[in-house]
């Protein structure tokens, strides 16, 4: 793990907030062209379900 320099801030987890906000006005918004939004859709659409299925099969397995 990393340590932070003197010249570093590092966010805090009320930085979250905000960033998650700002991502949501930018894909709305017109200043994306639709391939880069759909591309950075399709990424976290990928993820989510990778993440449902990992969280799944943990599940299952931890019932039996």
């Amino acid at each position: 793990m990393e340590t932070a320099e003197s010249g570093q801030i590092l966010a805090s987890k009320w930085d979250i907030v905000p960033g998650v906000f700002h991502f949501v006005r930018v894909m709305l918004s017109h200043t994306l062209p639709d391939w880069a939004k759909w591309t950075i859709c399709g990424l976290l659409a990928f993820a989510g379900l990778w993440e449902g299925g990992k969280w799944l099969r943990r599940r299952r397995s931890a019932v039996r």
